[in-house]
């Protein structure tokens, strides 16, 4: 056999071995690990391995991967599976494995890259099917009161690639030229380490995301699961005593799990600001309406619209909130200027 390709998502994985006579039988679950074998490719050319590194797919790989649920309205729409299955989808270059229900358009050509499931992978301890969720970590509940010596600031956008990873990237790094301390997390999406990566570049002190403690999505995950997932997170960067943590959160405002946050008054009541990326003005204009109705609307504008002037010119006519361009959040007076004061005087 050849040998086996190992995903990010299964990187905490140690010992296991794997039973093929369950494959007919169990149902999966998010999280569940196997082994799979690469019979067609499509759309994903490569795996994301356990270092975070893009290693190619080609047909008869063996890839040790998990279940999940994923959704991209650029790319995938996909769950795990209701029944078993003997053939699957890779959803996610991370190692996300499962059913895909619908693609983007511009993918009708070359399709999905299709894996056969050889078996699960087994704890030899146990004899039970692993599942990375938590499984190198302990979990901690929501605490909307607990006290926090860092502020928060949130990033979103009006949809997927609006800029929300790039804008919290250049305030990290304009934060840092004003010597802060700060923490990212990336709150959910499908597990892939390149977002979280950039912020890490751009110099934040600890840099994690939801898959730091084995979930391959939080796709379809309730609010609770996910606040607890955010507890857990940022009970890990406060070892590194941030006086900011950007927290991003994947899609846009409409997609479920983002919607269900920012309606969420526990959640909103630990944010001390919001930063709002988005493609053009008509989705700015949506999306500060959105976030006033909950009561926190951004104190900055940012994302794809901003490499227009004239998109910039048609928001900056029709809304009295500062627009930054990326440069500028690397610049310690303009950044200072537009920061909620709370933030600011650190």
């Amino acid at each position: 056999m050849n040998p086996v390709k190992k995903s990010l998502i299964t990187r905490h994985i140690g010992d296991y071995y794997i039973n093929e006579g369950l494959n007919k039988e169990y149902q999966p679950e998010m999280g569940d690990v196997a082994l799979f074998e690469v019979l067609k490719i499509g759309k994903h050319t490569a795996l994301q391995n356990e270092y975070g590194v893009n290693e190619s797919l080609f047909v008869g790989d063996y890839i040790l991967a998990t279940f999940g649920n994923r959704y991209a309205t650029s790319q995938f729409e996909g769950y795990v599976p209701d029944q078993p299955q003997e053939v699957y989808q890779i959803l996610g270059q991370g190692g996300v494995v499962g059913s895909l229900k619908s693609a983007h358009s511009r993918f009708s050509k070359v399709g999905s890259t299709d894996v056969r499931m050889i078996g699960y992978a087994m704890n030899p301890a146990s004899d039970q099917v692993l599942n990375t969720r938590y499984f190198k970590s302990q979990p901690y509940l929501f605490n909307s009161r607990k006290h926090r010596s860092y502020k928060v600031i949130l990033s979103l956008g009006s949809s997927m690639d609006s800029g929300k990873t790039t804008t919290a990237a250049y305030l990290t790094k304009g934060l840092k030229n004003m010597g802060q301390r700060i923490g990212f997390i990336k709150l959910t999406g499908t597990a892939y380490d390149k977002d979280r990566k950039l912020v890490e570049d751009a110099g934040a002190d600890l840099a994690l995301d939801f898959s730091h403690l084995g979930y391959p999505s939080t796709y379809m995950c309730e609010t609770i699961e996910i606040l607890n997932i955010l507890e857990t997170l940022l009970n890990q960067v406060e070892e590194v005593q941030p006086n900011t943590v950007v927290i991003e959160i994947a899609d846009g405002l409409l997609q479920r799990e983002t919607k269900n946050l920012i309606n969420c008054k526990e959640f909103m009541n630990i944010v001390d600001g919001v930063m709002l990326s988005c493609y053009d003005s008509l989705a700015i204009l949506s999306g500060v309406e959105i976030l006033k109705s909950v009561g926190l609307p951004p104190f900055v504008l940012s994302g794809i619209f901003t490499s227009s002037p004239l998109l910039i010119e048609e928001v900056k006519e029709i809304i009295n909130i500062p627009v930054l361009k990326l440069n500028h959040f690397l610049a310690p007076d303009k950044l200072a200027h537009i920061l909620p004061q709370r933030i600011s005087v650190l």
